[in-house]
């Protein structure tokens, strides 16, 4: 039997040079998963009803509420959709138009009484939008639905980042009335329909969801 220069076997040498390799290996694995975890988003956690939290966050350069629109029973829209015609589309159910007016003034009652509020050009989501009476329905074409044409998802959700990221101390509040594929694009998060996720974008061009806001 080999023996290394001390006397001890060698095969007994070389396994225990595997064993501590292995060890080492699967330490290094175990520390990469345990990064992977820390840099993704606590969603659970997350949801609040602090309003005031929200509001003060809202305050912050490049932060912003993104708001799936309000109640709208169906999924996506009918197949004869068209975008200047609301009676073509799914709109807001009554519990919807409740939601969007109980969200805006609990929005006000934290602080927040007006805001700059820019909007999906579906029906559903101006809607909600004005029902929230924090200031006008600005529509911004990167928070349409891209629903029925995923290809538009990275554009959108740039363009969603850039425009949060443009936001400065002074100015209002940013309100973002968005739809789900839209939100979950920017933040990985699936949003209940009037939820509101409020995000960061870092300067890398990053979204970070900080808090999540059920009607």
């Amino acid at each position: 039997m080999a023996r290394t220069q001390d006397g001890a076997p060698a095969a007994l040498m070389m396994h225990g040079f595997l064993v501590a390799l292995g060890l080492l290996v699967a330490f290094g694995q175990a520390e990469a998963r345990a990064q992977d975890r820390a840099q993704m988003p606590v969603t659970t956690d997350m949801v609040t009803t602090d309003m005031a939290a929200m509001a003060a966050l809202l305050a912050r350069p490049a932060h912003a509420a993104l708001m799936r629109h309000a109640t709208a029973p169906g999924t996506g829209d009918p197949d004869h959709f068209r975008l200047d015609d609301c009676a073509t589309q799914r709109n807001l159910s009554d519990q919807g138009r409740t939601e969007a007016t109980a969200t805006g003034r609990r929005l006000a009652a934290a602080g927040i009484t007006t805001a700059t509020v820019l909007t999906s050009r579906w029906c559903r989501a101006t809607e909600t939008a004005r029902l929230l009476d924090l200031g006008p329905a600005l529509p911004f074409p990167p928070l349409d639905s891209f629903f029925g044409d995923l290809g538009r998802a990275d554009a959108a959700a740039t363009a969603i980042r850039d425009r949060i990221a443009g936001r400065q101390a002074d100015d209002p509040p940013l309100i973002m009335v968005s739809h789900q594929v839209n939100i979950t694009a920017v933040t990985g998060i699936f949003p209940a329909s009037g939820e509101i996720v409020v995000v960061e974008v870092t300067p890398d061009g990053g979204a970070i969801p900080l808090a999540r806001i059920r009607p």
